[in-house]
């Protein structure tokens, strides 16, 4: 199949791979009232006896038992670019895609890549650094990318599909959570907030460093607490925010959780510019 990109010119101005799409990051997630809807008719008419975790609870991956001492986790997750360096938002979107395996307590073993670009806007060497962005980060968590799919599409979106593996009793889905547990992030929020000041041009550089720093590193520590019996319950806090995720392990738990905003870990520009007005979209819809 022959692929024709945009020609290279060398006096172009530079293109911002945030202005070819009208959402990035997580923040491009449909809103959770809708996908509730969306969703609330396709229930699995057959029983597959060895699915441990599918769409009951909005978990981060599915898993399925091989036999009493394998389970495959797979997962997909792509989004549209909330940055405009190509290398940094492949690594962003890897990073972000590879997590959900961390967070079901599991270790990746295999990814596929997932494109979508605006070939007549794009030059080739921006959807090669993409590419090679996720390729790095991939590397990093000791994965081969072993393929994927790609299509021309009006608005840029990368992504990845990755498989892993984990013993059963080390699978931590969201709704494990029991009176009197810990809440512990990994992780300070405020990615939205940063990403939505990026595509207004106000982030501070030394913001974007801390932004980048925090999205491109790998949650492996979730496979590590699996091993820890007295972690109960894990998630991947990404596109419905810290609210949105507890909610949904509050609710697949049965419990209370108890959040102090004193002891959320922030972004350190987070409070400023969400004072400022930069909040995402998916802040309201959530």
């Amino acid at each position: 199949m022959a692929i024709v990109l945009a020609p290279e010119i060398a006096d172009a101005p530079v293109l911002r791979l945030t202005s070819l799409a009208h959402g990035g990051g997580c923040g491009c997630k449909l809103a959770p009232s809708v996908l509730q809807q969306l969703l609330a008719d396709q229930v699995e008419t057959i029983p597959f006896r060895q699915l441990l975790v599918g769409t009951e609870t909005g978990d981060d991956a599915a898993v399925w038992q091989l036999d009493d001492v394998t389970c495959v986790i797979a997962t997909t997750d792509f989004f549209m670019p909330m940055v405009d360096d190509p290398y940094d938002f492949g690594r962003i979107a890897a990073t972000n895609a590879i997590s959900d395996v961390y967070a079901m307590g599991g270790r990746p073993i295999m990814a596929l890549a997932i494109l979508g670009m605006p070939l007549d806007k794009m030059p080739t060497h921006m959807v090669q650094d993409i590419l090679k962005g996720g390729r790095a980060v991939c590397a990093t968590a000791g994965i081969p990318v072993a393929g994927g799919h790609s299509i021309d599409s009006p608005e840029p979106i990368y992504g990845l599909a990755v498989i892993g593996t984990c013993r059963p009793d080390d699978i931590r889905r969201n709704s494990g959570a029991r009176p009197g547990d810990a809440l512990i992030l990994t992780k300070a929020l405020g990615v939205g907030i940063y990403s939505a000041a990026f595509k207004k041009q106000a982030l501070p550089p030394s913001a974007y460093v801390e932004m980048i720093a925090s999205t491109t590193l790998l949650n492996r520590i979730g496979s590590e607490l699996a091993q820890d019996e007295s972690v109960h319950a894990m998630t991947d806090v990404t596109g419905f925010g810290l609210l949105g995720h507890a909610l949904e392990m509050a609710r697949g738990s049965g419990c209370v959780l108890v959040i102090r905003d004193r002891d959320v870990p922030l972004f350190s520009e987070a409070v400023l510019l969400a004072e400022q007005g930069f909040v995402t979209g998916a802040s309201r819809r959530n």
